[in-house]
């Protein structure tokens, strides 16, 4: 009988030498996928650099909304935002590290996939067969493993550790800052974690592919924000905080993190010279933000020009 579905496959039930028994046309075991002959093969490859970026990207999210709402929070005065941050960094350090080490193979830091080839493989749900128009074979399983899950994994122990480290810290040294106002980072990421974890379920295949161009638009939009909103006109007004240099430096960071997930470096020599780009938008932003000073608009609309 043939098998149909786009993510049905017979699995392997018995080997012995060249003799291999398969069961019947069904749904794959966690950590297979069917191939072009409806079989389910195990995922041995390695994970390829595009991958890694993404993962890197999911990873990145909860770090900078921690980041975010610590300094939102904190206050301009408080000596505990410091502190937080580099918690918040420890923290999704860590769960990352632990994430890899529980993946198969246990132990290592290192994982074995699948390999991505379109779209519909972050949504096996959506394809399964009906062949009488009646029955419905469910052959729903992650054809993209293990990077659908892993990033469940993952979120599941930033909560933990959060919960574990965070409070304590914050109880001991956000002296400066109100009871009522010292656990609301905390009480944000009780939010934002939800999110995030809906938004992998239902967006991981987008996100999967989009992530570049995301990271690409928001570093720019923030970071231009955050110029203007910190009345940044020259070099000098960036070197007279080092807060600031650290903002510019994480946002050139992010650009070029996104322009080689977007290049994913096929060609070494082609895409290197790309990342020279980094620094345009904020020299760009200091060169034209004379001309768009809201005074001198204003003056010159006055004066009739």
């Amino acid at each position: 009988m043939a098998c149909l579905g786009l993510y049905c496959g017979k699995t392997l039930l018995f080997k012995n030498g060249s003799t291999e028994i398969y069961g019947e046309c069904g749904v794959c075991p966690r950590g297979q996928r069917t191939n072009a002959q409806k079989y389910c093969q195990p995922c041995t490859e390695s994970p390829e650099l595009y991958d890694w970026l993404y993962l890197g990207f999911m990873a990145m999210l909860p770090l900078v909304l921690h980041w975010f709402f610590i300094e939102w929070y904190s206050g301009k005065k408080s000596s505990s935002a410091l502190f937080q941050h580099v918690t918040a960094l420890f923290e999704c350090t860590m769960a990352a590290l632990t994430t890899l080490l529980v993946s198969d193979p246990v132990g290592v830091l290192y994982i074995r996939s699948c390999r991505v080839l379109m779209l519909s493989d972050w949504y096996t749900m959506l394809y399964n067969p009906s062949p009488d128009y009646i029955t419905t074979v469910h052959c729903t399983h992650e054809a993209v493993y293990p990077l659908y899950t892993i990033v469940f994994i993952y979120y599941a122990f930033c909560l933990v550790l959060m919960m574990l480290l965070r409070p304590l810290l914050v109880k001991k040294i956000a002296c400066g800052l109100g009871k009522s106002d010292r656990f609301k980072s905390i009480y944000a990421a009780l939010y934002f974690f939800p999110i995030l974890t809906v938004l992998q379920a239902v967006g991981g295949g987008l996100l999967y592919y989009a992530f570049p161009y995301i990271i690409l638009v928001l570093s720019l939009v923030t970071l231009a924000v955050y110029m203007s909103a910190s009345e940044i006109e020259n070099c000098y007004d960036l070197l007279v905080r080092k807060k600031r240099l650290i903002v510019l430096f994480s946002h050139w960071l992010l650009h070029a993190y996104g322009i080689i997930s977007i290049s994913r470096v096929d060609k070494l020599e082609q895409d290197l010279p790309l990342l020279a780009l980094v620094p345009t938008p904020a020299l760009f932003y200091l060169f034209t933000a004379k001309f768009t000073e809201p005074s001198r608009i204003l003056s010159e609309g006055a004066n009739g020009h």
